[in-house]
């Protein structure tokens, strides 16, 4: 199996990447960064909302990968979208990061009356190369639909949260339809299904742990997964999914897990808005 994918600005995305969401201690990020490097990930993925930028960019600095060989993905948040402020966060990123370009750059969160002008502005970062490629996060059909309707230039990734509990089956078909490739965010539901007995059973069959095989079926789905650790051992073990293929009937057992299970909160400012 391939370990990128092509999206649809003809850029090449890995499959798997390092997700760094709270990894907020001293040199913990950089270390994470470093262990991931050497276990062969190629993507790492922030976002100001981490308050861990600057600390990825150290990481980029101290891993001994190349920049041009990594692919590192950052997002704007909500209340730089409520103040129209969209290229002073982006500098602000590009600044802690210590980079001139982000591979691609992300609406964290689709904020009513915000985020069409939001993707306006960010059209501006494609066209200057500074963001080679934008996209969203969080984006269900109806949002998606509304930016469709007001502007030509799709977004090249949609990462939302997707795993064996909450199987977006809907909205990835949307996605594969235009040409939107689903990044998975929180693709072990936090551990929820690490004890499911079916996972465990699958796990012994593949010679693999259930973590693995949640991976794989996403991979399969195709879906691009980005695991969030800072332990070593599970950075590596997160990393050897290439190695095995989940059987079609396989497949179909973990299909009916969904629980539409939320693992990830939503932002307090956006509560009392529908998801």
């Amino acid at each position: 199996m391939r370990k990128t994918v092509f999206l649809n600005t003809d850029r090449e995305m890995p499959l798997l990447g390092l997700g760094v969401y709270k990894a907020t201690g001293e040199n913990e990020v950089e270390q994470a960064i470093c262990h991931a490097a050497k276990a062969g990930y190629r993507l790492i993925d922030t976002a100001s909302a981490y308050a861990n930028e600057d600390g990825v960019g150290r990481g980029i600095a101290q891993c001994g990968v190349l920049r041009k060989d990594l692919f590192i993905t950052t997002k704007i948040w909500n209340n730089a979208q409520r103040l129209g402020d969209v290229e002073g966060a982006f500098k602000r990123s590009l600044e802690r990061l210590q980079l001139d370009y982000v591979d691609l750059y992300l609406i964290h969160w689709p904020v009513p009356g915000c985020f069409l002008n939001t993707w306006k502005e960010m059209e501006k970062l494609l066209e200057s190369g500074r963001a080679q490629s934008i996209g969203v996060s969080n984006f269900d059909i109806r949002h998606l639909e509304e930016l469709a309707k007001y502007s030509d230039i799709i977004p090249a990734v949609n990462q939302i949260e997707f795993h064996p509990y909450w199987y977006q089956k809907e909205l990835l078909e949307y996605c594969k339809d235009r040409g939107i490739q689903v990044q998975a965010y929180a693709p072990l539901a936090r551990g929820a299904y690490m004890d499911n007995d079916i996972m465990c059973v699958l796990a012994t069959k593949y010679a693999k742990t259930p973590a693995q095989i949640g991976l794989r079926w996403s991979l399969q789905k195709g879906v691009a997964v980005i695991p969030k650790s800072t332990n070593p051992e599970r950075i590596q073990d997160n990393s050897e999914i290439f190695d095995f293929e989940l059987e079609e009937e396989d497949m179909a057992i973990i299909d009916t897990l969904n629980q539409n299970l939320r693992t990830a909160g939503i932002p307090e400012d956006l509560r009392d808005v529908p998801f």
